[in-house]
């Protein structure tokens, strides 16, 4: 899975909300290879755990590559007798709009080059610039396509990893059950990546914290700053803690498509708001992978997608951000 980066809640929840008949209930566990949390106002006290549970199981069962037996793993297996269901069919359309937007920048077919990097869902190979060119022959969203629920693939070594964009169409799905039960106010959190919708109580809305990036373990978790995230979803993609150090040299984790090696720049962490978690976790990886100037030119000209950005970047060993402007009122930087 991709790395995950966290999120943290920054204020203390109310177990009582200033309106009499609401109260605020919160529920968590493990999921995903990582932690999961809800927070929401309710004016019944109604057991949603066990469908919450029963949605992660069938997200997993769809488009989990560490579940042999999942819908992915079979496509990436080529057992031509499977049938995407609803799940799979919604992330790969999401992900192929992402792909053509940042013409391949984003693209899930980049599995066999993670798996050689070892960040992926096989064992890792032994890299050279050969091994690399050979295994760019089966990426390339292109050579895929829907027909119907069927997936066809233009060459049998491509292989789907939907970690970049998953977990926050996971967030997605739990937010829209959190609505049909009549919830309006809530926070969903997986991995550090959120959505929210109305307020934490009467007069606050819900505040998260970006951590200040740091390759080099600290006590707790520093913040770089805190956002007051408004009917909006957030997430977070950096290279600063899944990495290795091989040959001297570091390799991180999220890989650039078109050489097949892992991002090399100075953007160390890169925050996208969004209307929906799936798009602002898919645009976070991709962002990474361009690197500040160039992630800052693609919002510029594709101001359509109304996306907002925080990115902490290196500049000659200091720490810089750089935020949209629309973001200025609701983001506090902590120096």
């Amino acid at each position: 899975m991709k790395f995950l980066s966290s999120v943290i809640f920054i204020s203390a929840l109310f177990a009582n909300c200033n309106r009499e008949t609401e109260k605020t209930y919160k529920l968590g566990g493990q999921a995903q290879g990582t932690t999961w949390h809800l927070t929401y106002r309710s004016a019944n006290n109604i057991d949603i755990k066990p469908a919450i549970d029963s949605l992660f199981k069938k997200i997993d069962s769809s488009l989990s590559t560490y579940l042999p037996v999942s819908i992915i793993s079979r496509i990436n297996q080529n057992d031509t007798t499977v049938i995407a269901d609803d799940h799979f069919v919604d992330v790969f359309n999401q992900s192929i709009r992402v792909s053509e937007a940042t013409h391949g920048i984003f693209d899930i077919t980049v599995a066999p080059v993670i798996n050689a990097w070892g960040f992926g869902f096989s064992k890792k190979a032994r890299v050279d610039s050969a091994m690399i060119d050979s295994l760019l022959d089966f990426v390339g969203y292109k050579k895929l396509r829907l027909e119907g629920k069927k997936l066809i693939k233009e060459i049998p070594q491509s292989m789907l990893d939907f970690n970049a964009i998953a977990p926050g169409y996971t967030v997605d799905i739990l937010a829209a059950y959190l609505e049909t039960r009549g919830i309006s106010s809530y926070l969903v959190e997986l991995g550090g990546e959120v959505r929210a919708k109305g307020k934490k109580n009467k007069e606050d809305d819900w505040m998260v914290g970006i951590d200040q990036p740091n390759e080099e373990p600290t006590d707790g978790r520093p913040l770089k700053a805190v956002i007051q995230l408004k009917d909006r979803a957030l997430a977070t993609s950096g290279n600063y803690r899944k990495f290795y150090v091989e040959d001297g040299k570091k390799r991180a984790h999220i890989i650039d498509p078109h050489t097949g090696y892992p991002a090399k720049h100075n953007l160390l962490s890169a925050t996208v708001l969004a209307a929906d978690c799936a798009t602002a976790d898919a645009y976070a990886t991709a962002f990474m992978v361009m690197g500040v100037e160039k992630a800052k030119q693609f919002l510029v000209e594709n101001r359509e997608l109304q996306l907002e950005v925080f990115f902490i970047y290196d500049e000659n060993g200091l720490s810089k951000t750089f935020n949209s402007e629309t973001l200025k009122e609701w983001i506090k930087e902590i120096r």
